[in-house]
């Protein structure tokens, strides 16, 4: 399983402007073969904020993902609305069971 850990830091105007945009790339790639997760949240303390979590079945069908039109739709909101910032980081997973409490 392959893990995508991102986030944007821009501020609440720009988070507004790109609503629709984010809507449209969440089910896109919600519907890709191999996507298992990809969602967008915006921090509950810190509304400048957008963390994006997705999960893949493997590094093929992240590959696939990047060459989509919904990303090249997805990157043209983000160009017209630019964040202060984006950082992204990618894991390779074994998904684990949850620790007894």
């Amino acid at each position: 399983m392959i893990v995508i850990n991102a986030r944007i830091d821009a501020d609440p105007a720009t988070i507004a402007a790109l609503k629709d945009a984010i809507a449209a790339m969440e089910t896109a790639s919600r519907a890709e073969d191999g996507c298992d997760d990809y969602t967008f949240s915006v921090e509950l303390n810190n509304p400048s904020v957008i963390r994006i979590t997705e999960r893949w079945r493997d590094i093929a069908a992240l590959t696939g993902h990047f060459a989509t039109p919904h990303m090249a739709v997805f990157q043209k909101a983000m160009q017209a609305h630019p964040p202060k910032g984006v950082t992204a980081t990618c894991y390779e997973a074994t998904e684990v069971p949850f620790p007894a409490r």
